[in-house]
């Protein structure tokens, strides 16, 4: 796991991008025994900016009790996270998706369902003028 990823991951997580000390360190041990996805998810994003610092950058700033990324902080990791090329020219090829033939359904299908349909509305009826005979 990539400390310095995790830490801006973390940090862009909350609403202001400020987290205390005590909350950072609690999301870093949930993260930490996540399991192999976000290690190497980490590991991808860090291999994308090798000589990531994010104290000496300026991406994250100490503030009274705790951490909070920065505007650079966000651009960076938002700059991490973009997809090569080749990934999104896959992803904006439309899908082209001829319509589908309407299936012809037998006759007694249909016929059954106009059946449902005419007894389901005698039914509404009859409740009708029983609740306006009852009222």
């Amino acid at each position: 796991m990539n400390f310095q990823v995790t830490v801006l991951k973390i940090l862009v997580s909350y609403p202001d991008g400020f987290a205390a000390m005590d909350d950072l360190k609690r999301d870093m041990a949930i993260l930490a025994t996540s399991g192999r996805d976000w290690a190497d998810r980490t590991k991808r994003l860090a291999a994308r900016m090798p000589d990531l610092d994010i104290f000496s950058q300026g991406l994250i700033a100490r503030e009274s009790g705790g951490w909070k990324i920065t505007v650079k902080g966000r651009s960076v990791l938002e700059i991490m996270e973009a997809r090569p090329v080749a990934d999104r020219a896959i992803e904006t090829v439309p899908a082209v998706e001829a319509p589908l033939p309407r299936l012809q359904q037998p006759a007694e299908r249909g016929k059954r369902r106009r059946e449902r349909r005419e007894r389901a509305r005698e039914a509404r009826e009859r409740a009708r003028t029983n609740a306006s005979a009852s009222a």
